[in-house]
């Protein structure tokens, strides 16, 4: 793992030089005439946001003081989505820039002036033109503008109202997708019908929490409105399945405080993802222990309707504690439900192995940035929603928060309630 993503990095840093260099060669230099304040300013812009992006990226994941890690986090996480959306929206551009051209070169190119009268139609002969006097000047050619792909002044123009769209696309879409993050999650209601769920159980609901990422930008203001939300729907249970926070006990513990006001008839469980493995799983299991939660670590409970197990997480296969589906459902007994947490959605495979009948995951935001779906649908079974494999039904939320830019564009988030549906009489 550590050997390709050495080998990535000089690609990776590539790709970002010279998408940086494309977006400021569209939106300041080709918008501004040359040396000057404006252009010292947009290419100082340019210099500063990637490098605040790549700051906070290393202060998050080396554990830098809490206090400089909230510093460089806005900036740096903002300018990874707006960077990205000024690319998409500088290349939609260039579409639109051959026909702002032409249509300046239709309006602004000069039409030549018209010869003398031909009368040689309906019979009549021409005039005889009588010869200039010697020494009569010639008449001056008559002037015609240049096209606006050859003129300056015109390729300014296009370059000034193609760059002002752009930024004016980018920056919107940020600041939507940024406030659909910071206001909550909102609720989504899912039917699940379950062939081994006795009646008694019909109806049933699970509140499904998963990929919160409190941290440097997401903070106990948003823990409480997750939990507000969460509470509201007057859940059974709750499933926390993963990704709860990006960085330590020490520094997220009052931000993640909230969690204990969870209330479900029968109780809240927990389950790691990813990045508790990167923020220190052991002590997080701890915490959130401490909170009321349940942690389900390669474990299962069995309750009145149904069996509940969760899985770790495939990251803490680096600490030598990876997920056991043997250990969580190898003895169980196969005529009874079973409703399984586990972070990722490509742990399903195991899942059907096993005979679960229900999978709940998260992980992959629904891809959070669009077009980021389709890179995550390339790395998932599923990106969002519910789905069947086998005999086994997956369900995976896009996540209550966001990790990186505190930004959703085209997966908006979502608290998901899953109501458990009997099929048998």
């Amino acid at each position: 793992m550590v050997i390709v993503l050495v080998l990535a990095a000089p690609a990776v840093l590539a790709v970002l030089v010279l998408g940086h260099w494309y977006v400021w060669r569209r939106l300041v230099r080709d918008t501004t005439r040359g040396p000057g304040p404006a252009r010292r300013a947009g290419t100082a812009l340019f210099v500063a946001g990637p490098l605040l992006m790549i700051t906070a990226l290393v202060a998050e994941r080396s554990g830098a003081p809490f206090w400089l890690q909230r510093t460089l986090a806005w900036p740096g996480f903002l300018w990874m989505a707006l960077a990205l959306y000024l690319l998409l929206a500088v290349a939609a551009g260039e579409a639109v820039r051959p026909l702002l051209r032409r249509v300046l070169d239709r309006r602004q190119t000069v039409e030549p002036l018209p010869g003398p009268r031909s009368r040689v139609a309906a019979g009549h002969l021409p005039e005889v033109q009588e010869a200039e006097p010697a020494g009569t000047p010639a008449a001056a050619p008559q002037p015609t503008r240049e096209p606006a792909a050859r003129n300056p002044g015109r390729r300014l123009v296009v370059s000034r109202v193609i760059g002002g769209a752009a930024a004016a696309a980018a920056v919107g879409t940020v600041g939507h997708g940024t406030y659909g993050v910071l206001r909550g999650p909102r609720v989504k209601r899912v039917t699940v019908p379950l062939a081994k769920l006795p009646r008694a159980a019909h109806g049933f609901r699970i509140a499904v929490v998963s990929d919160i990422h409190l941290g440097p930008v997401l903070g106990r203001g948003f823990a409480q409105r997750v939990v507000d939300t969460v509470n509201a729907t007057r859940p059974d249970l709750i499933a926390v399945v993963g990704d709860l926070v990006d960085g330590s006990v020490k520094d997220l513990g009052p931000a993640a405080a909230p969690l204990a006001q969870l209330a479900a008839r029968h109780g809240a469980f927990f389950v790691t993802g990813n990045h508790e493995y990167f923020s220190g799983a052991a002590q997080w299991v701890a915490e959130v222990r401490t909170l009321g939660l349940h942690p389900l670590e390669n474990a299962r409970t069995e309750l009145p309707y149904f069996d509940l197990a969760g899985v770790n997480d495939l990251q803490g296969e680096s600490e030598g504690q990876g997920p056991d589906f043997r250990k969580a459902l190898g003895d169980r007994d196969p005529a009874r439900a079973c409703v399984l947490l586990a972070h990722q959605p490509v742990q399903i495979h195991e899942a059907v192995r096993y005979g679960v009948d229900l999978q709940l995951s998260g992980h992959t935001h629904g891809g959070q940035l669009w077009p980021g779906n389709l890179v995550a649908a390339a790395a998932n079974p599923t990106v969002a929603g519910l789905d069947r494999y086998g005999d086994t039904q997956l369900y995976v939320s896009r996540g209550a928060g966001a990790w990186g830019p505190p930004t959703r564009v085209g997966a908006p988030s979502d608290v998901t309630v899953i109501e458990l549906a009997a099929t048998r009489a």
